[in-house]
């Protein structure tokens, strides 16, 4: 069956559209009916982003649901396909997202979209709702279809001790490894961790931070994590390096903790933005309940600079393809919700240029091993990751999201036991 061309207020709304984004790139749009959409960059005339739509439903689709990710379901499925760089194309996303466009316009491209034929049956994804009260099962599910992708995955991008959070660059030219070693150390001096005592690391993933600690702070340590994977690969370290009297890792949710003082200090690395901001009394308090008094905990997490509460174009995307169920809020909303759960905040810390840096280093390692993670996940899923990685790098480079460390004591600690300057507890 022969398709029909692009209706005439179609066609000209997304000429427009693109005029509208002023890319510093030219773009063109091939489709299906051999048309042409091309728009010249405004410092670039050579095509550096060619989109290829195999079918009117795509267009339909993206106009009558108003969701772009239409556009992803449609490359995982092989009618939508691009080439050039993905910066180019999340960079012509966010700009369509944004356009601004007369009521009539949109009533004439509404009514243009339904003559248009359907995409055919399942070639969307079915995107799944955010769950607001969410359980250990749920929580841990969600964990597992991230990080259970394998261990061998990661391997292929992360530095040699597997963190899978922001590093700390003292200088630009710090290599990746060198970068997420002096994250770890500078972890540890901000908790002050002396010999002895107890560590809780809530959400350990493969367990650098707390190997680090054991080794050369001399602390016993428990990790715990949702990703079986992890726990699997946390015991092999442990055993070859000689920790197990030291460092014990389990498959357990924050929740399942018991409600006693137990740990001297307590760390979270990255979980926060899978917690969701529902469950943050929860999440706040029960990790104070496991502190003993005097301990401080150091929490650490990306924050989103405007609150999109889960509807931004990049979070669905994550939620839907890579990391189902997380939320970003604003910093504000995230120390609001620790006073109200008795925590003084201590020191905040703004880490965005770190991640955009850390992002950009994993970007190049993924690059470098691109084929032999095609192999792991299929060419298709590889490209969904570059996506994100380039989309999260992107974010931080923009000022879209942040990271912060924020480090908390209990308010029912009255007495002041750090050092009256920022340097003398960092030392």
């Amino acid at each position: 069956m022969k398709l029909p061309s692009v209706p005439v207020g179609i066609h000209t709304l997304i000429h427009e559209g693109l005029v509208q984004a002023r890319l510093p790139f030219t773009c063109c749009i091939n489709l299906w009916n051999q048309d042409r959409i091309q728009v010249i960059g405004t410092t670039d005339s050579s095509l550096s982003l060619v989109l290829q739509i195999q079918h009117p439903g795509i267009i339909r689709a993206v106009l009558l649901q108003r969701d772009l990710l239409v556009f992803v379901d449609t490359y995982l499925n092989g009618l939508f396909d691009f080439s050039g760089s993905l910066d180019s194309l999340i960079l012509l996303f966010r700009h369509l997202a944004s356009i601004q466009i007369s009521a009539n316009q949109q009533l004439r491209a509404w009514l243009e979209a339904w003559t248009l034929p359907a995409l055919p049956s399942g070639e969307l994804v079915t995107a799944q709702p955010y769950q607001v009260a969410r359980s250990p099962k749920h929580d841990r599910a969600s964990i597992q279809y991230h990080y259970d992708v394998g261990n061998d995955f990661y391997q292929h991008w992360l530095d040699p001790q597997l963190v899978y959070t922001c590093a700390h660059y003292d200088s630009a030219d710090m290599s990746l490894a060198e970068a997420q070693t002096a994250k770890l150390d500078l972890i540890c001096r901000k908790l002050r961790l002396q010999p002895g005592e107890t560590l809780l690391d809530a959400g350990c993933g493969w367990g650098a931070l707390l190997r680090w600690a054991v080794k050369h702070y001399g602390v016993t340590g428990y990790g715990i994590t949702l990703s079986a994977e992890q726990v699997a690969f946390n015991h092999q370290q442990i055993e070859a390096e000689g920790m197990g009297d030291r460092l014990q890792v389990e498959l357990r949710d924050y929740r399942e903790l018991p409600q006693q003082p137990t740990f001297d200090k307590a760390v979270a690395i990255g979980i926060i933005e899978h917690i969701g901001r529902k469950n943050y009394p929860v999440y706040f308090n029960h990790i104070m309940s496991v502190l003993k008094p005097g301990g401080l905990f150091l929490n650490h997490g990306i924050n989103a600079t405007r609150d999109g509460h889960g509807n931004t174009i990049g979070e669905r995307f994550i939620n839907r393809y890579i990391f189902p169920n997380g939320e970003l809020v604003r910093l504000s909303t995230t120390v609001t919700a620790m006073e109200d759960a008795g925590w003084e905040i201590v020191d905040v810390d703004a880490w965005r240029p770190h991640y955009a840096m850390t992002l950009r280093h994993w970007i190049a390692n993924f690059d470098q091993a691109i084929a032999e993670l095609a192999g792991l996940i299929g060419d298709r899923q590889v490209q969904l990751w570059r996506l994100y990685l380039i989309g999260s790098a992107l974010a931080f480079e923009h000022n879209h999201t942040g990271l912060y460390q924020i480090l908390l004591r209990k308010q029912s600690d009255r007495h002041w036991n750090l050092p009256l300057t920022r340097p003398g507890w960092l030392c």
